[in-house]
C-alpha cells in the first residue's frame, strides 16, 4: 500500500481529547488505503517542563543524559497514540528512535540524521500492522545513546521518515491551517498560500517565519518530498492547508510570496578595524569558533588604512560575540578602536521566487520604508530574498507597508 507520513505537533497532541482527535485523522487515511507513519511530538509544555528539571539539576548538565530525559516527552505520546489507535480497532505500534532504528550524528542535543533503514517497519506493515507511530525529536548515535535533533525536531523526523519510505506525502498538523504571506497577528490582511516552493519555505522558516523548522525544510527540498501543512483543528477539504513542493508544480506566483520578521536581532560594529588582507577571516573565524550565527555583514570604506565592519547576529548570541572579539584582540588577530552593539533592532525580510525575473522589487522596497518614515540600517540580499535591519520599534509598520505595496492580500 502507499505510504503516508502524519506529523503532530505538541499543540495537536496536548491532551487527551486531541490525541482522540488526530487518531481518527489517522484512521481516515488508513480507510483510504494508506498504510500511515505517524510522527508525534511531546504533548503541549512537556518538553519545557522536562528542559527545566535538568536545568535545576545541573546547569552545566551532561548533554548524554539531558537527551535521555527530554526524548521522553515524545515516547508518552507515541504509546497513548498507539493505545488510542487500537481502541478504534485500527493496528497500530508505537516505535522510539533506537527501535526504527533511527540512526543520527553524536552531537547530543543537536545530532543530524543520517540513515533510517526500512526494514524494521516495512516488515511490520507487511504483517497487517497499518499505522507505525514514532516518536519525533530522536534517534541513536553510533554508541548506542539516545540522541535528540534539536527543538522542532519532529518536522525534520517527518520529512526524513517520507523521504526513506518514498511516501506519497508527509502532512504536518500544527496549530495554524497553514502557510501565510506574513503574520496574521500583525496584520489582518495576511493571506494564506495554497502552495509555497521550498526556497521561499526556506528562507521564510529562517528568516523568523515558525511554521516549519529550517532543517525540515532542507531535507524536503533535497529530496523532493511533497509537504503539506495543515490544522489539527479544522475540518479537512481536498485544498487544506498550505503544500509546499517544487517550484515546478507553481503556475504563477506574486513576485513576493511573504514578509518574514525576527525582532530578536542585533547589529553589531567593529570600529576603525585594520584594513589588511584576511581581516575579515581573522574576525569571523573567532565568531564561528564562539557558535555566533552571523547573518548579514557590511564593511565600509577604508580610510586611512582602517575601516567598520558591521554585523548582524541574534541578541542572545551578543554578549558571546563581544567575548570573541575581545580575545581575538587580546590574542593580537585583530585591532579595533570600540565595538558597538545595538540591540534594539529588527530584521525585515521580503522573500519571493519571481525576484529572480522581476527588477525593481528593491526600489519598491526601499521607498515604501521611506515613505513611512523608517531608517534602514543595514541591508542583505539574495537571488529571492531582500532583508533589512530597522529600529524594533517600526516593525509591525514595516511588516504592514511591504505587505500593502506588494499587494500580497491578493493571489496572484
Amino acid at each position: 500500500m502507499p505510504v503516508l507520513v502524519m506529523k503532530f505537533g505538541g499543540t495537536s497532541v496536548a491532551n487527551i481529547d486531541r490525541i482522540r482527535r488526530a487518531a481518527k485523522r489517522v484512521g481516515v487515511e488508513v480507510a483510504n488505503g494508506y498504510d500511515v507513519i505517524v510522527i508525534v511530538s511531546a504533548m503541549s509544555g512537556r518538553t519545557n517542563e522536562l528542559v527545566g528539571w535538568v536545568d535545576e539539576i545541573s546547569p552545566l548538565y551532561d548533554a548524554r543524559e539531558y537527551d535521555a530525559v527530554v526524548s521522553s516527552g515524545e515516547n508518552v505520546t507515541a504509546g497513548l497514540m498507539a493505545l488510542t489507535l487500537q481502541e478504534m480497532d485500527v493496528p497500530a505500534r508505537s516505535w522510539q528512535g533506537w527501535q526504527v532504528p533511527l540512526i543520527t550524528t553524536s552531537a547530543h542535543s543537536a545530532a543530524r540524521i543520517e540513515e533510517i533503514p526500512t526494514d524494521n517497519i516495512s516488515t511490520k506493515f507487511a504483517e497487517g500492522m497499518r499505522v507505525a507511530v514514532v516518536a519525533g525529536f530522536q534517534g541513536i548515535s553510533p554508541e548506542g545513546r539516545v540522541t535528540t535533533l534539536g527543538r522542532g525536531g519532529s518536522d525534520t523526523t517527518a520529512v526524513a521518515f517520507a523521504a526513506a519510505f518514498e511516501a506519497e506525502r508527509c502532512d504536518i498538523y500544527t496549530d495554524v491551517d497553514g502557510v501565510y504571506t506574513t503574520d496574521p497577528r500583525v496584520t489582518d490582511k495576511a493571506r494564506k498560500l495554497d502552495k509555497i516552493a521550498f526556497e521561499e519555505m526556506l528562507e521564510l522558516a529562517s528568516l523568523g517565519a515558525k511554521v516549519l523548522q529550517t532543517r525540515s525544510v532542507e531535507l524536503a527540498m533535497r529530496y523532493n518530498v511533497r509537504l503539506r501543512v495543515v490544522s489539527s483543528f479544522e475540518e479537512q477539504s481536498d485544498n487544506a492547508g498550505t503544500l509546499v513542493c517544487a517550484e515546478e508544480d507553481i503556475m504563477e506566483s506574486n513576485v513576493v510570496s511573504g514578509i518574514a520578521y525576527s525582532r530578536d536581532e542585533a547589529k553589531m560594529t567593529l570600529i576603525s578595524v585594520a584594513d589588511r588582507p584576511g581581516i575579515a577571516a581573522a574576525i569571523f573565524g573567532p565568531l564561528s569558533d564562539a557558535g555566533v550565527n552571523v547573518d548579514m555583514i557590511i564593511q565600509n570604506i577604508s580610510e586611512e588604512g582602517r575601516t567598520d565592519m558591521t554585523f548582524s547576529c541574534p541578541t542572545n548570541q551578543v554578549a558571546r560575540a563581544e567575548k570573541a572579539m575581545q580575545g581575538a584582540k587580546d590574542r593580537g588577530e585583530i585591532n579595533y578602536h570600540d565595538l558597538v552593539a545595538d540591540t534594539d533592532v529588527a530584521k525585515i525580510s521580503a522573500v519571493g521566487i519571481g525576484m529572480r525575473s522581476q527588477s525593481g522589487v528593491a526600489a519598491k522596497m526601499f521607498k515604501t520604508l521611506s515613505d513611512e518614515g523608517i531608517n534602514i540600517k543595514v541591508i542583505a540580499t539574495s537571488e529571492i530574498k531582500i532583508s533589512v535591519l530597522v529600529d524594533r520599534k517600526y516593525m509591525e509598520l514595516a511588516v504592514q507597508a511591504l505587505h500593502d505595496a506588494f499587494e500580497l492580500d491578493k493571489a496572484a
